[in-house]
């Protein structure tokens, strides 16, 4: 469901072969101009023919029997469906194409790991949350990010207050109770007058079932949520909130509804927009403390900008948190048994660009979470 899983990002960061090429190109998703795509695909495809024959020593029929895979992807129906951004991975017999919503760069990389910093705002940028649509009759889950928002087909959990008290054997029978800090037990739910926002509660829905829904729900839902760091919102009417926060377990909740008053046609490019403006806020605010810690800390032997102690850092896992120029390269080579590091102000032959180098060592000693933006 999500744009580039971890994992999945992993699997490419841990690819290693002689010739691993990278390409990445802006699209254009409609109008007379999508006739460029196919023409920018061509020029980097000559790109990468140039740097297989000169950095890895390649014959031109050898460059074109490695390149054949992506070669066929230059097909008509191949440029229909595309986003803002494409990202191919080719290697010994691998092949992985990403249309993404972020508008790429052109580059071509060769070298012995995919180059993958230009898809890092993916992870550490994205903002990845989810959102719940609540109604009684009904239940919706989404996932979404600073770029879109897709739903989640629930599977195995009762989606109305009706379907809840027939799979709840406990609260069908009326045993449902809730323990004070006494021992005792005591009406939880708030009086209808204490409930504000638009609508109020079906008279023919005790909110004492309408909170036992959220708790079957709230423990369905943890299969999807287990181990999830992403904000979740609500979106509803507002007199459900408070019932939801009680039988809430997730604890990255947001302390705020979307009003909506019929999610049953709710549309996720419709109320996108809006999801996003209430979760950008926690990603801008990890993104500063990031830097504001990073300022603290110079000066005091705690952060640096040396090349030597960044890259070999990054290698020996040393790295709590790190900010890369994602559109800059630097290249050269770095040996991490010998600790030597060389740099080049241009590629030459079995060079990488340390800083894609450095952001992947970073990620593969789980020092980057994909929901902290100031990673990078």
């Amino acid at each position: 469901m999500s744009l580039l899983p971890l994992d999945e990002f992993k699997a490419l960061v841990e690819q290693s072969h002689r010739c691993c090429v990278s390409l990445y190109m802006p699209t254009v998703q409609a109008g007379a101009e999508v006739q460029q795509n196919p023409i920018r695909f061509k020029n980097l495809i000559k790109q990468a023919e140039a740097l297989l024959e000169d950095q890895k020593q390649l014959r031109p029929n050898e460059v074109l029997e490695r390149l054949q895979p992506v070669l066929e992807l230059d097909r008509d129906e191949f440029w229909q469906h595309q986003s803002q951004g494409l990202a191919i991975f080719l290697a010994d017999g691998f092949l992985r194409y990403y249309r993404l919503p972020l508008a790429f760069d052109e580059l071509v990389v060769v070298g012995d790991r995919f180059h993958l910093k230009p898809l890092l705002p993916l992870l550490t940028g994205d903002g990845k949350f989810f959102l719940l649509a609540l109604s009684q009759k009904q239940v919706r889950l989404f996932e979404g990010s600073r770029y879109s928002m897709q739903e989640i087909e629930l599977e195995d959990i009762p989606t109305s207050v009706e379907a809840a008290l027939l799979y709840d054997e406990t609260a069908k029978e009326g045993q449902f109770r809730i323990s004070t800090s006494k021992g005792g037990t005591s009406n939880p739910f708030p009086q209808a007058g204490s409930f504000h926002g638009q609508g109020s509660p079906d008279q023919d829905e005790p909110q004492s079932d309408i909170l036992q829904f959220f708790y079957v729900l709230d423990r369905g839902l943890q299969k999807y949520l287990h181990n999830e760091q992403a904000p979740l919102v609500l979106a509803g009417v507002e007199y459900l909130l408070p019932l939801y926060q009680q039988a809430n377990t997730y604890p990255h909740l947001v302390n705020l509804i979307l009003p909506v008053e019929n999610i049953g046609v709710l549309k996720p490019e419709d109320i996108h927009e809006q999801a996003w403006s209430v979760v950008e806020p926690y990603y801008t605010e990890a993104q500063q403390a990031a830097v504001e810690r990073y300022h603290e800390l110079a000066g005091t032997g705690k952060a640096s900008t040396d090349w030597q102690e960044t890259i070999a850092g990054a290698y020996y896992g040393r790295i709590d948190q790190l900010f890369v120029a994602v559109g800059v390269q630097q290249w050269g080579r770095f040996n991490p048994e010998a600790n030597e590091l060389h740099l080049h102000s241009e590629a030459e032959p079995g060079d990488e660009d340390l800083l894609n180098a450095a952001a992947m060592q970073t990620l593969l000693n789980g020092s980057i979470s994909p929901y902290h933006r100031a990673a990078f």
